[in-house]
């Protein structure tokens, strides 16, 4: 099943409601803001790392970088480094690189979300295509994936 349906059939499992996107080809989180008219703050991207060789999700929005000195003291890291693509191909096999939803839970993969997501009512993010989004609200994400949330990224 493609992640898009996955995540649909997931979130009207539990009663979340949200708004599935069709857009040109977008690969840059900032792309995707612009083609969905939404801003930067409000979409969120998804950065895959190694730290210490687990898998660890991060989600931040379009218009914010990682503070990799900051993320290695939250994680309590030795080394933390962004996932190469032959790490985490094989976990998320229904999605095209650089399109990972920001639903870790569904991939056993632990999830961390910056603190600046939280002040938005709603977040967009890719699902699984360069050319597909979805919107749902905040609470409700952070109540099915239960992530970490903590100060690791800074505006650009």
């Amino acid at each position: 099943m493609a992640a898009k349906q996955r995540l649909e059939k997931y979130l009207q499992e539990e009663g979340v409601r949200f708004d599935s996107m069709t857009h040109p080809v977008a690969y840059t989180a900032q792309e995707v803001a612009a083609a969905q008219h939404v801003p930067g703050k409000q979409l969120a991207k998804v950065v895959l790392v190694d730290a210490d060789g687990q898998l660890v999700m991060l989600v931040l929005p379009a218009s914010y970088r990682v503070e990799f000195p900051k993320l290695k003291s939250l994680l309590k890291a030795k080394k933390v480094r962004l996932a190469k693509e032959e790490e985490f191909g094989g976990t998320f096999t229904d999605c095209e690189v650089g399109a990972m939803p920001p639903f870790g839970n569904l991939y056993d993969v632990p999830v961390f979300v910056d603190s600046s997501l939280t002040d938005e009512k709603e977040m967009v993010f890719k699902v699984g295509r360069h050319t597909t989004s979805m919107k749902v609200g905040f609470s409700d994400y952070k109540k099915l994936v239960k992530p970490e949330i903590a100060d690791f990224a800074v505006h650009l």
